[in-house]
């Protein structure tokens, strides 16, 4: 009976993981909250409701608190758009921090008098840690994000959650520190910088699309830049490991548990990502020569890609995943079924589209 399966909240349910999650929750009832109904012919109770604004903390604390959801799926995030109702940066902030948050703060309200919402999910990612990262990094190392506003804004949350996870009054907290999002039709920053798609917002930007031009991969000189390494995760494994995390029984020895969350094997060259991507590749003298070129083509309407992310593109982005491993055990590899590359190569295996980087994508 449908009225017997618990109930779970996922906001940002219009985004890209949202839509690919919402399958694998046929064992719950789904309340939905976004800014718009998301784009889906599967069953569940949608709220519209706008976690930027104030009043947002009330509104969840009562919806909850009829609902009395046994776990919360903290999915919703406002990337730089055009996109009217995320394109002011104070309004992102208050989405994306202030609005992180404002659910957590519910659900510890809700939980009050009883242990109603047992586990919270909130999706961080590798920018938190900072650019260039040196070495493969652990779930202890310092976050250091700086310049780019999405890997701030997963910083400011991912450190606000540490902050409140311990008055979340009996429910487990679970952050995971996902790889670049991968998969069939997937856009971010790193895809979107090999798919070489223009911005078809713009007027030169739609002419160059229409006649199917790919902008260049815009790398700096030297043999370095192309050995930088990568991590991937698909999108498809992500949401498996949200199953997982749910469906888990046995107690976590601590209330707040941290995930560097990559596909299996070994990390993407800059090369080797230029190879799968058959990306046409334009070489300019050092990183400030790459920042300039990416903020003519941001400026000028060709790429949505912003400059501030080149620090970030143009270096390592590994991280140590060992704690994964442990995490899952025997599921491992039930659960993380892609390699990075074969979660990379998933981006190419379907037409090339415009990136917009939606309220889930890393």
């Amino acid at each position: 009976m449908e009225e017997d399966k618990p109930r779970i909240v996922v906001t940002g349910i219009s985004g890209d993981l949202g839509l690919r999650l919402l399958p694998k929750l046929k064992e719950y009832r789904v309340t939905g909250i976004d800014l718009k109904p998301p784009e889906t012919n599967l069953s569940l109770q949608f709220v519209q409701m706008d976690l930027g604004l104030e009043d947002a903390c009330r509104e969840l604390f009562l919806l909850m608190r009829e609902l009395r959801p046994v776990a919360v799926i903290h999915l919703a995030f406002a990337a730089e758009s055009a996109n009217s109702e995320t394109s002011d940066a104070d309004r992102r902030w208050q989405i994306n921090v202030g609005g992180t948050a404002r659910v957590l703060e519910a659900i510890t309200e809700v939980n009050r008098d009883a242990e109603i919402i047992k586990k919270f999910i909130f999706l961080s990612c590798v920018f938190a840690y900072g650019p260039d990262l040196s070495e493969p990094v652990t779930e202890d190392h310092k976050l250091e994000a700086h310049t780019l506003e999405i890997a701030i804004h997963k910083m400011e949350s991912d450190q606000a959650i540490q902050q409140r996870a311990p008055s979340a009054r009996g429910c487990s907290v679970y952050v995971l520190r996902s790889a670049n999002f991968a998969g069939a039709k997937t856009s971010n920053y790193w895809v979107g910088t090999f798919r070489g798609t223009p911005n078809s917002r713009s007027k030169l930007g739609a002419k160059l699309a229409g006649t199917g031009k790919r902008l260049p991969c815009v790398l700096p000189w030297g043999k370095r830049s192309a050995q930088n390494r990568v991590q991937f995760v698909h999108v498809d494994d992500i949401a498996r490991l949200i199953q997982f995390i749910l469906r888990k029984t046995e107690p976590e020895a601590r209330r707040l548990t941290i995930l560097n969350v990559a596909g299996r094997g070994e990390p993407l060259t800059s090369q080797r990502c230029q190879e799968i991507a058959d990306a046409k590749v334009m070489r300019v003298p050092g990183k400030w020569a790459r920042r300039q070129l990416l903020r003519w083509q941001h400026q000028f309407g060709l790429s949505s890609i912003p400059p501030e992310a080149g620090i970030y593109l143009s270096g390592n982005a590994v991280m140590d995943t060992s704690r994964l491993r442990e995490f899952l055990g025997a599921y491992f590899e039930e659960v993380i079924q892609f390699t990075a590359t074969d979660a990379f190569s998933d981006c190419f295996a379907s037409p090339l589209r415009e990136e917009q980087h939606s309220s889930a994508t890393v």
